[in-house]
């Protein structure tokens, strides 16, 4: 008997660009969040971009030093085409797009017809009402190389003025949406002038320190910053990223490797010198949040510093505990990307880090690896209550949100 060959139907390819709308590219993710019940579920994603970039020209009219200011402005006016003013690259972000297959992450020229609020308001919208979240906090994309520019007064003057262009016509726009604003790390006593000026800003909700940089957090200079969040209640974040000029990583010849490593290479080494150096202990109510790196470097971390500290604690008398029990108990984590490829191995993970009260629900949109709300919701072996935890309970916890449903997906 001839075996009949079934061939499997079509289905036709949805073709994505930068100018595809955000509801069509998350229509199966909007799918998913009825079928999940999400209505009954607070949802904050703690990691969101928008690409500040295509607003650059409003960003610099923001810029304080007039002279800097006018530069930019004749820069934007005069050179079409060319890198925004200012910015630091990445050859890296060239990468991101896989060959210009996804395109959407690396830009967003969607068409916004609604004028009444800015088109980045518009964007986040979308995205928010795609996936049922309830707030989001929004990051930038370029700027993320920032704290890597030879001039650090450049990341002074655009990190002040994103801030303040993203207080006026992003966040004003819908109170769902939140931001950390961006400290210019590099220069500690301009960070300390941006908490003094931004704190308590509608929707502000804390302070961010792009990873990808080489000052040391435990420097002396820190001291007061870390002392004014401690009073203040603001959470501090530190956002990884990558840089292929570090000389360990320029061994390196595949993005994929880069992406693996770097965006956790940067927070490894912050957290080390955070938790070794006593931070915690010297400013106990002090909030980190710790962005963008997985979750699989935590346990690794956790079991190096804690067997190295029992052989030689005198080199840090600061601490009162294991360096494990500071990085599970004043620390919190975003969840993504999350590693899902051992499932036991995950487990393990979230058990270490007490993820039920410390890890956050992040989507990184509209990066390549972007995760769902389900990446979260259908873990089996966590507990309905640690699921409504991680998905927007802790997050409202640390950042002082409204705990009442918000976005309801039809």
């Amino acid at each position: 008997m001839d075996a009949t060959i079934v061939k499997p139907k079509e289905l036709p390819v949805q073709e994505i660009d930068v100018y595809t709308d955000t509801r069509d590219i998350l229509a199966h993710a909007r799918k998913q969040a009825l079928r999940r019940g999400y209505n009954d579920t607070l949802l904050v994603d703690i990691d969101a971009h928008h690409v500040e970039t295509v607003s650059w020209a409003e960003v610099i009219e923001y810029i304080e030093d007039p002279v800097i200011r006018h530069q930019a402005l004749m820069y934007q006016k005069e050179r079409f085409g060319a890198p925004p003013y200012g910015l630091n690259g990445d050859l890296g972000l060239r990468y991101q797009d896989v060959g210009g297959r996804i395109p959407h992450q690396s830009d967003r020229r969607e068409k916004v017809e609604d004028k009444s609020v800015h088109r980045d308001v518009t964007l986040t919208r979308r995205a928010m009402d795609s996936f049922g979240i309830d707030y989001m906090i929004v990051f930038p994309t370029p700027m993320l190389f920032l704290g890597m520019h030879p001039q650090p007064e450049m990341e002074v003057w655009l990190g002040r003025a994103y801030n303040r262009w993203l207080i006026d016509r992003v966040l004003s726009g819908d109170d769902r949406i939140k931001a950390l604003c961006y400290l210019p790390f590099n220069t500690p006593e301009e960070a300390c002038r941006t908490v003094e000026e931004f704190s308590g800003k509608p929707g502000v909700i804390g302070f961010s320190v792009t990873s990808t940089r080489n000052k040391p957090v435990q420097h002396n200079d820190y001291m007061r910053l870390y002392a004014m969040l401690q009073e203040r209640g603001a959470p501090l974040s530190f956002h990884a990223g990558y840089h292929w000029q570090d000389p360990s990583l320029m061994q390196l010849n595949r993005f994929l490797s880069m992406h693996a490593l770097g965006f956790v290479w940067c927070n490894i080494i912050h957290m080390t010198n955070w938790i070794m150096n006593g931070i915690p202990e010297r400013f106990p109510n002090l909030k980190s949040v710790w962005i963008e790196s997985g979750l699989a470097w935590i346990p690794f971390l956790m079991q190096r510093l804690d067997d190295q500290y029992l052989m030689r604690p005198s080199e840090a008398p600061q601490l009162k505990r294991l360096p494990s029990d500071y990085m599970r108990e004043n620390c919190w984590y975003t969840s993504q990307p999350m590693e899902k490829t051992s499932r036991k191995g995950l487990q393990c993970t979230l058990e270490m880090i007490n993820a039920e009260t410390q890890l956050l629900y992040a989507s990184d949109w509209p990066h390549f690896d972007f995760d769902l709300p389900s990446t979260i919701h259908d873990l089996p072996f966590l507990g309905e209550q640690a699921k409504r935890n991680i998905l927007g309970l802790n997050a409202a916890k640390l950042f002082d949100l409204p705990t009442h449903k918000r976005t309801i997906v039809a």
